[in-house]
């Protein structure tokens, strides 16, 4: 960070993250979860540099450190089509997966490294910074697959239906909620690129709280900024921002308003939540895309997943982590009503006052903590169901309740991801000052692809304050101005 510099970050939530944050489970705070963007794999070289930098804890999701065996299984809403003894994220059991889906699977992952091999290029001096996302990805041959539905470039690589069915479906269902008919197959890709799957144990978040700390910026949190107006003749750009101020007192909220001036200004949230007002008015706004709107419920329970809720027999072993893919011949409007389900671990659960008699039954103190991500609302008739309680009396339940603990979260999640073939530029003015990151979440929705166009946009601005005739230096020499 040059010290003639000065950036401030506004953040209108009260903690860095975004769409990537953590909750504690039973208020106990050596028990975090995600609650939003869960891993990152070994090739997204930004998080993982950035990790290793700030020397966070890194958890690695190998069969190592789990609490006890995993099984990982697909289900259509009927039936499990798939399952394996291993559901960490670098699944590929190859030896059962060939002898189910024939080839495919080898042709999937060798079709899965170019795609990711093409994209890297975007990292390297050739192709970094670029100023067009849409001549980037078609130079680079991407657009070739964001023009496709996932089924269609599976079909064209010579992929088998069964297997794109059964495993690649079951990978955009639990990684963006779509199905494959529904995403373009350059995604389609990044969810079978897992290997190395790992994560912060403290949270992702501290990954992108490290970055504004070593930045220097001055970080200003419960901060709307509310509209953005250009002056010439200073060649400026006027922020305006509120933080609503709390008077506990008096118990009532004032807004405190603040203008600042910018030679540059970069909006790193997608446009059309932002809610911000911009003079003179953008000639070429950011398209409006869709949303996933995805819930997330985190609960505790006493109670394993049940058998009979996935039409199996009472001595089978319900997979750890369930994904899933739509029934066969059936109406595809009519999906299972959950994408995944996981067993994360096991929790110790705050003690009860049990009496004597309940204390000879055990304290019930270990739990299982589970995540669900799902379409609509979870209802606590459902969790029910899935624990397998129903049947159980109102007395037994009372002693052990199905659900301890359970959070709730509604995310706008990430775009819907349909074919396309361009995307938002990062410049968004014809003034030259005014930036946007979350054009790329169109092409490839990811903690990694917003970090990677951030430090693009970072290498563009630097490069707008040389001289013309050092420009091209600049952006030849941008891994050292922005630490990519």
């Amino acid at each position: 960070m040059c010290p003639d510099i000065s950036i401030d970050v506004y953040e209108r939530n009260d903690y860095v993250g975004g769409r990537s944050t953590t909750v504690y489970v039973h208020d106990n705070l050596s028990e975090s979860v995600e609650l939003g963007g869960s891993i990152f794999v070994e090739v997204n070289h930004i998080l993982v540099r950035f990790a290793s930098d700030l020397g966070l804890p890194v958890k690695h999701y190998d069969a190592s450190e789990k609490y006890e065996p995993d099984v990982l299984g697909v289900w259509d809403g009927e039936r499990f089509v798939f399952t394996q003894s291993d559901a960490s994220y670098g699944w590929w059991n190859i030896a059962k997966l060939l002898w189910k889906y024939g080839i495919s699977p080898i042709r999937a992952q060798n079709l899965m490294k170019k795609t990711v091999g093409s994209f890297l290029k975007m990292y390297e001096p050739e192709h970094f910074p670029f100023r067009s996302l849409t001549e980037k990805a078609a130079e680079l041959d991407l657009t070739a697959s964001t023009a496709l539905t996932g089924t269609q470039m599976l079909y064209t690589n010579g992929i088998g239906d069964a297997f794109a069915h059964d495993i690649v479906q079951a990978a955009t269902r639990v990684n963006y909620a779509q199905n494959l008919e529904q995403i373009h197959g350059v995604e389609t890709m990044v969810c079978m690129a897992t290997d190395g799957a790992m994560g912060i144990k403290t949270g992702n978040w501290r990954i992108f709280d490290g970055m504004i700390r070593m930045s220097g910026a001055e970080l200003h949190l419960n901060t709307s900024v509310t509209n953005i107006t250009y002056e010439p003749h200073s060649d400026r750009y006027i922020v305006q921002s509120d933080t609503p101020r709390i008077d506990h007192a008096a118990k009532d909220t004032t807004t405190h308003s603040k203008s600042s001036a910018y030679a540059s200004v970069v909006i790193a949230t997608p446009f059309q939540f932002a809610n911000i007002t911009i003079s003179p008015p953008l000639s070429k706004p950011p398209s409006p895309i869709s949303y996933v709107s995805l819930h997330v419920t985190l609960f505790t329970s006493p109670y394993r997943l049940s058998t009979a809720y996935f039409n199996l027999t009472s001595d089978a072993e319900v997979p750890t982590s369930v994904l899933t893919t739509t029934p066969p011949n059936s109406d595809p409007s009519r999906p299972p009503p959950f994408f995944s389900i996981s067993f994360l671990r096991t929790v110790q659960a705050p003690r009860r006052d049990l009496d004597d008699e309940d204390v000879e039954c055990g304290t019930r103190d270990t739990e299982y903590l589970y995540k669900i991500f799902s379409p609509q609302p979870v209802k606590d008739s459902f969790l029910e169901e899935l624990l397998g309680v129903t049947h159980r009396s109102p007395s037994s339940l009372e002693l052990y309740p199905p659900m301890t603990w359970k959070y709730e979260k509604r995310w706008d999640s990430y775009p819907y991801l349909p074919p396309r073939t361009t995307f938002d530029d990062p410049r968004l003015d014809e003034n030259g000052g005014l930036w946007y990151t979350s054009g790329i979440e169109s092409f490839i929705s990811t903690m990694e692809t917003s970090a990677l166009m951030g430090a693009n946009v970072a290498a563009l601005v630097v490069s707008g304050w040389k001289p013309d005739a050092e420009k091209e230096g600049v952006e030849r020499e941008r891994t050292e101005e922005v630490e990519l």
